[in-house]
């Protein structure tokens, strides 16, 4: 836990900032007593005898800090000012300077959970959102300058959005594509609802194409892309068009044709059928399209069998060397 500046104070989670003091400094600066006081808008000052003497000196006229569940949004953003004037004279990496990073963290994580209701309809745990708006959080505090004059939450906000649209962006896709496909897919989907209600009726890929300014083959490649953001199970049962396959789609799939691999061989094997002589070629045909037997080729030919038996040996052997040397 984050140091307390008394014992009233509220614990400041660690994880909401890597920078958090030593488990000994937490200790000594949690055992230094000092009341609470309640502040209102203005938020009231720390009297001088209640701050630590080791290890904070840089702490003098800080406000109070109630609970922060109990802290108001006006309140809030009154206790940031003066941290943020804190923070900016204080040196980075000190225990000082944790704290009241730490505080300002836990003051404005409103602002997280109210960016996060955002995209509660997505399948992402809300914790895990509020985790990642929290880590914009944090990039907000360290970038914003007070000199500047605008509002904490006003310049906060887009980083927290953005943080979680990049979690979402990164991490939602079925199947990995390019950025720039991803950001394609977005452009496609705003271009196409626009023209959609202009033309009252689903755009071209011409049509949006000339919206984007971009080539029908890139609009193409995005539409391709869209189709890897979701995946659906193999169990999960199709939408029901009328026609009664219900079957689930594993049901449908095509099975392996160990046929095609005799194919293979097959067209490997004419060009060297082709090559023999016409007697090998006839001996062939009738063993093996006929089913004729070596006796019967052998009367129809008029040699005998065991004739028969060497030439079509001959004939497979040399058949065969010439598939090896293919392959």
């Amino acid at each position: 836990m984050s140091p307390r500046l008394d014992v009233s104070r509220t614990h400041i989670a660690t994880s909401a900032c890597p920078q958090g003091p030593t488990d000994s400094d937490s200790a000594a600066a949690s055992a230094v007593p000092g009341p609470r006081t309640s502040i209102g808008t203005t938020p009231g000052l720390i009297a001088d005898d209640h701050i630590p003497d080791e290890g904070f000196e840089g702490l003098e006229g800080l406000p109070e800090i109630p609970p922060y569940a109990e802290v108001g949004a006006l309140d809030a953003r009154a206790l940031s000012k003066t941290l943020f004037a804190r923070l900016e004279a204080l040196e980075e990496g000190t225990h000082e300077y944790a704290y009241v990073r730490n505080t300002l963290v836990e003051l404005n994580l409103a602002l997280v959970k109210f960016a996060a209701a955002r995209f509660r309809s997505r399948s992402e745990p809300m914790e895990d959102i509020v985790q990642v708006g929290t880590i914009g959080l944090i990039k907000a505090i360290d970038r914003f300058e007070l000199s500047r004059g605008v509002e904490f939450p006003t310049f906060a906000m887009p980083t927290i959005v953005g943080e979680i649209k990049r979690f979402f962006r990164d991490t939602s896709w079925s199947v990995r594509v390019p950025r720039r496909l991803q950001e394609l897919r977005l452009d496609l989907a705003k271009a196409g609802d626009e023209l959609a209600q202009k033309l009252d009726r689903a755009p071209t890929v011409l049509e949006l194409a000339d919206r984007l300014g971009i080539s029908r083959d890139e609009v193409v490649e995005g539409m391709t892309a869209s189709n890897a953001y979701t995946a659906s199970s193999l169990d999960a049962k199709p939408e029901d068009h009328g026609d009664g396959n219900d079957g689930a789609l594993a049901d449908r799939i095509g099975y392996e044709d160990n046929g095609l691999e005799g194919i293979e061989y097959v067209e490997s094997l004419k060009p060297l059928i082709a090559s023999l002589p016409l007697r090998d070629r006839t001996i062939l045909s009738m063993r093996f399209v006929s089913n004729m037997t070596q006796s019967e080729i052998g009367e129809e030919l008029g040699i005998s069998q065991m004739h028969v038996s060497r030439l079509l040996s001959r004939t497979l052997v040399k058949l065969r060397k010439g598939l090896t040397v293919e392959e």
